[in-house]
């Protein structure tokens, strides 16, 4: 069985939700390094344009400003 390839995707982060420039199946965490996979991704700053793993990558994010 072929096992399908895994790309990343490239975003543009909105207030609210994300709008899929080039289709993927993840995104790398600005912080951590981390692969997120596009359907758990939940944090993120419109204003970064940076997707984080979790919420406390967030808030690293948010301090290092």
């Amino acid at each position: 069985m072929l096992m399908p390839s895994s790309r990343p995707a490239k975003l543009q982060y909105l207030m609210s939700s994300f709008r899929v420039l080039v289709d993927g199946d993840h995104v790398t965490c600005a912080v951590s390094g981390k692969r997120i996979p596009i359907d758990e991704l939940r944090y993120w700053s419109a204003a970064r344009q940076e997707a984080y793993y979790d919420a406390e990558a967030a808030t690293e994010a948010m301090t290092r400003a």
